[in-house]
């Protein structure tokens, strides 16, 4: 069974409307396998509630639609944010603030520990805010509700969540009367791409960003459309060839099976689905979620999960047949339970296939020669599929209109700065990712052994050396933006 944490790195595989075989792969930062204020003005409606001796939770009365003055866009909605001071310096001291993406805030905190971990160093006040529409942040009572009106989905949208932020994090400042500290931002895979856009969009609010695994260049063609794929292929490739070459192979050898007498039947029982198999592409589809989710978050925390699934579909028994080591593999990585092909949506696979449908267009496909079989995007049959969806057609040129990011090394440096493009090599999203420096400024961390959004998780007392050091060296970054600023504040006094 897969199990996600309720958030970060929303892991949830993100069901978008691209259909099989490709299988669209998840924007989400954490996966993990087993499985005072109180006031009547634009303020807190719901007062708090301690989470810990550390952690409060605040509920902010935040407006439908920052950007229309109808009658209808002054209507409000709670949204969740939650506050750590236990570090805090008090006024000038900085803020860290975690943007939240496509999932619930859940216990973020606990997971995404960069802020916390450097608090102490830096007497930050660390905050992290809910995305609006997702958990408790919804402005109609629940995802499914609010997806299902036409007249509501459309207030979900990056726009709309960079304003939210804005809103929350210039309260938060008054009410601390902080109006001196600087805000550094924080997110990562979607929520990395809104952090980059709020320095960009909010230049007056954030002093720096810190955008990880953020794919800002996978939209309107800049990145291959093959760019994923081929890093899910190279990782399996490079931890064992003839792994790599099982499963090419075992995508034909479920089609031929399946399209036997009683197939569906045999490929149930051989890989010990939870129900019989109603048609091939459930299998077909539980087994490439699988290994875009094991490269994805191939971390050492994870134990490497691409490892282990190579390891057991290349230690099946001699005369073993491809699917009995595809099955083998699925046993190493996921146990001895029954393979449930079926779920029903999610909150964030609700919310993203309506994102998805109307901006945030990333033209992911499958190229030739891949690990998978190939399925080009087809942006006519994408388009078509929104439509008969949501009665919208999307606009996949409407990010790089609206943020930027065509020709990104030419206009980027001339008017971006304090951002860091953090990546991990094998992370499949790093294929959209910056990858290089674009001024003094905009810099780019990668590691080679990195996997998606890794480093801003809690640090762990067995971590590696590099991602040790990929955390120095960003904080050392962020520490001279600061440095910077206070310099400049005391010279205006």
């Amino acid at each position: 069974m897969f199990q996600f944490y309720p958030f970060f790195f929303s892991l949830l595989l993100l069901q978008t409307v691209s259909t099989l075989p490709q299988k669209s792969p998840r924007l989400s930062l954490h996966y993990k396998h087993t499985s005072v204020f109180g006031d009547s003005d634009h303020s807190f409606s719901h007062g708090q509630s301690t989470l810990s001796n550390n952690f409060t939770t605040f509920y902010y009365n935040q407006i439908l639609d920052h950007f229309n003055y109808a009658p209808q866009s002054y209507a409000t909605f709670n949204q969740k944010y939650v506050i750590n001071s236990e570090h805090w310096g008090g006024p000038n001291s900085p803020i860290f603030a975690y943007l939240g993406d496509e999932v619930p805030l859940g216990d973020a905190w606990n997971y995404i520990g960069f802020l916390n971990d450097n608090a102490p160093k830096f007497k930050a006040l660390c905050v992290y805010i809910e995305h609006r529409y997702y958990g408790d942040s919804n402005p109609f009572g629940s995802m499914k509700k609010a997806m299902d009106d036409n007249t509501t989905r459309g207030y979900l949208n990056s726009a709309q969540a960079l304003a939210d932020f804005a809103e929350i994090l210039l309260h938060i400042k008054n009410k601390y009367l902080a109006n001196n500290s600087p805000i550094i931002v924080f997110g990562g895979s979607y929520g990395g791409m809104l952090a980059s856009w709020f320095r960009l969009k909010y230049p007056h609010i954030v002093l720096g960003a810190l955008a990880s695994s953020a794919p800002i260049l996978y939209f309107d063609n800049i990145t291959p459309q093959n760019g994923y794929y081929s890093i899910v292929s190279k990782d399996f490739e490079n931890v064992s060839k003839s792994c790599y070459q099982t499963i090419q192979k075992s995508w034909d050898e479920i089609t031929k099976v399946a399209s036997k007498p009683n197939g569906l039947s045999i490929l149930s029982q051989k890989f010990n689905t939870c129900s019989p198999l109603n048609k091939y592409e459930d299998l077909w589809d539980y087994l490439q979620t699988m290994y875009l989710i094991a490269a994805q978050y191939d971390a050492p925390s994870s134990k490497y999960p691409v490892q282990r699934l190579c390891k057991g579909i290349d230690g099946a028994p001699n005369r073993t047949d491809i699917l009995g080591s595809i099955f083998a593999g699925v046993v190493s990585y996921e146990g001895n339970e029954c393979l449930d092909t079926t779920s029903d949506p999610s909150e964030t696979s609700i919310g993203w296939g309506w994102q998805s449908c109307s901006e945030m267009v990333m033209p992911i496909g499958v190229g030739k020669n891949e690990m998978f079989q190939a399925s080009p995007f087809n942006l006519t049959d994408y388009i078509n599929n929104c439509q008969v969806k949501y009665g919208v057609e999307p606009r996949p040129h409407w990010i790089t209109t609206f943020y930027g990011g065509n020709n990104i090394e030419l206009v980027l440096k001339r008017f971006g700065s304090n951002i860091i493009f953090s990546n991990g090599l094998r992370d499949p999203y790093s294929s959209g990712g910056v990858l290089k420096n674009l001024s003094e400024t905009i810099v780019a961390v990668t590691t080679d052994k990195g996997s998606h959004g890794l480093d801003i998780l809690r640090a762990r007392e067995n971590d590696p050396e590099w991602l040790i050091m990929q955390r120095r060296t960003e904080a050392e970054i962020i520490s001279k933006w600061l440095t910077t600023y206070y310099d400049d504040l005391r010279a205006l006094k």
